[in-house]
């Protein structure tokens, strides 16, 4: 089980209210709602493995040079020397520390790269997998991982971390036409406004989809429009030769990476806190004495 860390402390952010503050008044929703949902993961799907995915990276250097636009409108602050600054709600980001202490104390395996997002984290730890893998997201953008033979399955948030929507191959192609490895294409073309992807002027997901269905990828897409047979309309042949340079180098940005050097880590979920004392200290320093204990009995065997 891998889990995109950063978009679950958010919706935990979101989804519990501001008023869970640590007995000096600091809030720490996110942290007891993350730990909360690791717990209730833990104890409905018990998997062998636990990876905690991190942005060691957000807006990588090398998306931002292929798509300048890339997650732009997230930037608080730009930096000359390490990953820009990213626009966080001011309660939330004095937890995230709390949260990787709290991960790490209970010897969850918290894996990031820099250079790196924790998509590609995912998507190197997905290939990497001989067995089923669940990546649970709230980022639709991991759908591409997304392979029924593979027994490779998105598990999405609804209504903040209360229920989860399986993502598997057939809901794929009920809800957007597309197989997983179609997602991606799908998303570069009707462009995705929260990552700062322009898309095709003109071509939504419903066009996508169809494209895709008629074409088979976008390398058929691209042949059919120097098909002068093929039959996109004036207008989509057009919209798509004007956006070539776009096509060209938007693949790499929404593709997650699959080979990433990743650090040595043991990824087995533990049966109990790796450190206790630590953990104890946590939980009374930041009244997570609850969140904690229902953890700490989620993990046992």
């Amino acid at each position: 089980m891998l889990l995109d860390t950063a978009s679950l402390y958010y919706r935990a952010y979101f989804g519990v209210p501001d008023s869970v503050k640590a007995p000096d008044g600091t809030p720490v929703n996110a942290v007891r709602g993350l730990l909360d949902f690791i717990g209730r993961l833990v104890r409905d799907h018990r998997p062998d493995d636990l990876v905690a995915c991190m942005d060691a990276d957000w807006r990588p250097h090398w998306r931002v040079e292929l798509i300048p636009s890339y997650k732009a409108h997230r930037v608080a602050e730009e930096s000359a020397t390490g990953p820009d600054l990213e626009e966080t709600p001011d309660t939330l980001a004095p937890q995230v520390p709390i949260i990787e202490a709290a991960l790490d104390a209970f010897g969850i395996a918290r894996v990031g790269v820099a250079g790196y997002e924790a998509d590609d984290v995912i998507g190197t730890l997905t290939t990497r997998a001989t067995g089923p893998v669940d990546i649970v997201t709230g980022d639709r953008d991991l759908y591409q991982l997304v392979d029924d033979a593979k027994g490779r399955r998105v598990l999405y948030p609804l209504k903040g971390v209360g229920s989860l929507q399986v993502t598997d191959e057939a809901w794929l192609r009920e809800k957007y036409g597309v197989d997983g490895p179609g997602y991606a294409d799908l998303a570069l073309l009707r462009g995705d406004p929260s990552d700062g992807l322009p898309g095709v002027p003109g071509v939504g997901e419903k066009t996508a989809a169809k494209l895709l269905d008629t074409y088979g990828d976008l390398a058929g897409i691209i042949a059919a429009v120097d098909d002068p047979k093929s039959k996109l309309t004036p207008a989509q042949r057009k919209r798509l030769d004007e956006s070539r340079p776009y096509l060209a180098v938007a693949p790499k940005v929404v593709q997650v990476a699959s080979d990433v050097p990743l650090p040595a880590f043991d990824a087995a979920l533990p049966a109990v806190p790796a450190q206790p004392d630590l953990v104890a200290a946590l939980a009374h320093r930041w009244g997570l004495g609850g969140a904690v204990e229902r953890l700490s009995s989620a993990l046992r065997p």
